[in-house]
């Protein structure tokens, strides 16, 4: 006789907020290892990256979302459209919030969005160790879920240091979870595609670097992926931008621009892939791609 295999449960969390709050900061801490790109900037996030969390028991499939904010050209729309994506198709959400300021009209935004949703929801409100005043901030957001009749509950953190607090976090949204068979197999941290992370790594680095508005109008894919036989990962990539003079900003002087974008990515994959890398990277203009359709489609915005 053997024994009965243990009950699992297994499901699916939303990552929401404004931009720029520390979602995608909140997931690499969740996971303990880093899958979504991350930078100073807003909308650094533009897919939905799933982060898987896996224990004996428990899997947590996390969505981190691009952040909610009125669009302005057809690349927005189609981050928001991720946003309601995600929301219509998970067991339980996280609202991120930044303690350091009182709520914004983007904030109200995705209080709106989320308000009336029946399931379980769990505010974070992120970056604890720099406010100034996070219990009044933590009312001020709360306030803005009045009439909510779902589950609610309160957490206040620093994503970035502050490991004990998260696997609370962690714990607690666990507990949520339906009983269920595990979604993924439990060897990895994310579902996506290995170029597409490549693709955002380099993206990441590229708006660390890049000045003004000019971050927003690149993008970045990888177009070749092969192992040599002695395990050197040869990866070819394009960084994508909308006008010619955006071509030699990220390019930069005699190639400096360019090559410390590549520096710092290769850097990157090397320490995830645990192999040595060369990177390859060339920079293309697709006239305002942000607002054409099938650009968009081309560069995995679908």
């Amino acid at each position: 006789m053997t024994d009965a295999a243990p009950t699992t449960h297994a499901g699916f969390i939303a990552i929401v907020g404004k931009p720029n709050v520390g979602k995608s900061t909140l997931l690499n801490a969740l996971l303990g290892v880093k899958v979504a790109p991350t930078s100073p900037r807003p909308q650094t996030t533009r897919k939905g990256v799933r982060g898987i969390a896996t224990s004996d028991t428990t899997q947590l499939v996390f969505v981190d979302t691009p952040g909610l904010h009125k669009p302005k050209d057809a690349l927005g729309k189609y981050m928001n459209s991720e946003v309601q994506s995600a929301l219509a198709d998970v067991d339980a959400v996280i609202w991120v919030v930044d303690l350091r300021h009182p709520p914004t009209d983007e904030d109200q935004l995705v209080a709106r969005t989320i308000r009336e949703l029946p399931k379980p929801l769990t505010l974070v409100g992120n970056k604890l160790d720099a406010a100034k005043y996070p219990d009044e901030a933590i009312r001020l957001y709360t306030a803005l879920l009045e009439g909510r009749t779902g589950e609610t509950t309160v957490v206040s953190l620093s994503a970035q240091n502050d490991p004990a607090r998260v696997m609370q976090l962690r714990e607690s949204l666990a507990a949520l979870l339906p009983e269920s068979p595990f979604f993924f197999p439990d060897s990895g941290a994310s579902d996506q595609p290995r170029e597409v992370w490549a693709a955002e790594i380099i993206r990441e680095e590229a708006m660390k670097k890049l000045r003004d508005e000019l971050p927003y109008a690149v993008a970045t894919r990888v177009t070749d992926w092969t192992e040599r036989e002695d395990g050197l990962q040869r990866i070819e990539a394009e960084i994508v931008v909308e006008k010619q003079a955006h071509k030699g900003m990220v390019i930069g002087a005699g190639g400096k621009q360019l090559g410390q974008i590549g520096q710092a990515a290769r850097k990157q994959l090397e320490v995830f892939l645990n192999r040595k890398v060369y990177l390859g990277i060339q920079v293309i203009v697709i006239p305002g791609w942000r607002e054409d359709q099938e650009a968009l489609r081309e560069l995995g915005y679908e």
